[in-house]
């Protein structure tokens, strides 16, 4: 498969640390001689071994990784972490061998340890949720560097420490590339990370070897039923981040019956958050109940204007450059966050104030890229059925013109959630073009037709159009609409490709947009 994302964030000067003292400390089981061997880095791959790495021999779907122990020595390993398998294919490789039973539950603490990850000072934030964890991590740093304070962050779409950045390739990433990235943002003195947490970095030890100072949870909803079969099962992932040893503090927001959930049955101490989008009508009950308020005051295409309310007479009025009640939503929890954290209040508001509102750029996340003239265009990475219903929600509400939508939905992914995604699409926009989404070893034509088939059903005589390329769906959705409309072009959102059959093909719709609208003469 080919490879477009660029090398993880490590550490420029790492500390070595001794392979005796890690297997002492951690009480492994070492078969060959430690000496005097020393350790500087942690890797999965043997692609991305450094001198001085300990190299990780996991079992995978298609082979066991500690059939690469070689590849790894010659790259410059020092010793190889595996189980007992692993142990059998590395025999040869000539490098002492750590064995373990379950490698994956292992690799937090032992990349923890080599990385000096308990003593990293930086306030470390964690965000969960089905949808807003990427926004939530981007308006976070975006207030903590109003605040002037060194922010990084690690989301979906990118691994930052302050202005340096690299593409993601995992929502989370694998322990190994998330406490090297802790060690690299502690050379560049960091004094706060975002990290989005998705609920296979929980079930998959991505986070372990973290304790996370605050842990939020934005919402659940229908989405990886391929990886967890219910959404009870869905829900218990989520739930296990706010427990001890994963975090100190939770804010959760509590607009639904999971959050609730989340609330009462979480083992540390939780803030909660409800919201108010405009002109909806008020849960006395639900919102007095809540530890903080939001309430959305005004909106337009570029922008949410809020209200958040908390204890004792607690209040702050902002706005986000975004679009839709769940932007205000986000932003308002990373507020609760950050003064869960130990931030005041009014020092936020202050520099919130000074700045006109909070000056974040969160990527592909209802991203605004048309100019001043011509239709609205919208890139968003939502392929959710509730990312779809409340993306098209915000947009209905701002616009008196024309909605097209355009999108498709994932191959080799949750297809329970696919009907949904073209019914919701049909009853939301006034014309519906339905394209391919990373097919990957699916055949596209039939996801289209799944999703052409609940279109239809859900808004028969529907304006309703199907076109394969993506490239050529956007030019289709551009030529229909005019001044006043809005095109939403949801799913691709910041990626930069398409996966077909294996492949990752260079695509980015955001440049691709842009180009259709210079075209069009519209930028």
């Amino acid at each position: 498969m080919t490879d477009l994302a660029p090398s993880a964030l490590r550490p420029q000067h790492p500390v070595p640390r001794s392979l005796s003292g890690l297997v002492d400390d951690l009480k492994l089981d070492l078969r060959g001689d430690a000496g005097d061997l020393q350790l500087t880095g942690v890797s999965l791959s043997s692609r991305s071994v450094l001198p001085g790495d300990l190299f990780v021999g996991v079992p995978g779907t298609f082979g066991h990784g500690a059939a690469y122990a070689a590849a790894a020595r010659d790259a410059g390993a020092v010793a190889v972490l595996t189980d007992e398998a692993g142990a059998v294919l590395a025999a040869d490789c000539g490098l002492p061998l750590i064995v373990t039973d379950d490698v994956r539950a292992a690799l937090g603490a032992v990349a923890g340890w080599v990385h000096l990850s308990a003593e990293n000072p930086a306030t470390l934030f964690a965000v969960t949720g089905t949808n807003g964890k990427t926004s939530v991590v981007y308006l976070l740093f975006a207030i903590l560097t109003q605040l002037g304070v060194t922010a990084g962050l690690t989301s979906t779409a990118e691994r930052r420490i302050g202005a340096v950045s690299v593409t993601s390739t995992l929502t989370t990433p694998e322990a190994t590339e998330l406490h090297a990235l802790l060690a690299r943002m502690r050379e560049a003195d960091v004094g706060a990370v975002g990290v989005e947490v998705s609920a296979q970095a929980i079930s998959r030890h991505r986070v372990d070897g973290l304790v996370f100072d605050v842990a939020a949870f934005t919402n659940l909803s229908h989405d990886h039923l391929d990886d967890y079969g219910s959404m009870e099962n869905y829900y218990v992932s989520k739930l296990n981040l706010f427990q001890p040893g994963r975090a100190r503090r939770g804010v959760v927001t509590v607009d639904s019956a999971w959050g609730r959930r989340v609330a009462a049955e979480s083992i540390i101490p939780v803030t909660t958050l409800t919201n108010q989008p405009c002109g909806a009508s008020t849960d006395d009950a639900a919102r007095t109940g809540a530890d903080w308020r939001m309430t959305v005051l005004d909106s337009d295409a570029r922008y949410t204007e809020f209200l958040l309310e908390g204890p004792a007479g607690r209040r702050l009025q902002t706005r986000v450059p975004l679009i839709g009640w769940f932007m205000a939503a986000n932003a308002a929890l990373a507020i609760v966050m950050l003064v869960e954290s130990g931030i005041d209040l009014d020092a936020i508001d202050q520099v919130l104030t000074r700045d006109g509102g909070i000056t974040a750029y969160v990527p592909g996340r209802a991203e605004l890229i048309s100019g001043e003239r011509g239709p609205l265009v919208y890139i968003d990475y939502g392929h959710s059925p509730d990312a779809f219903l409340n993306t098209l929600a915000a947009i209905r509400a701002s616009t008196t013109g024309r909605i097209i939508m355009v999108f498709g939905a994932d191959g080799d992914r949750d297809k329970t959630k696919r009907a949904d995604m073209g019914a919701i699409a049909a009853r939301g926009a006034d014309a519906v073009v339905i394209t391919d989404f990373h097919p990957r070893f699916e055949d596209p034509a039939l996801i289209r037709a799944t999703l052409m088939a609940a279109a239809k059903i859900a808004a028969p005589g529907g304006e309703l159009y199907e076109v394969p390329n993506p490239a050529a769906a956007f030019r289709r959705a551009l030529a229909l609409a005019g001044a006043g409309d809005v095109v939403l072009y949801a799913g691709p959102g910041h990626e930069t490709y398409q996966e077909v059959a294996g492949v990752k093909i260079p695509y980015s719709a955001r440049e691709d947009a842009r180009a259709a609208l210079q075209e069009a003469g519209w930028l």
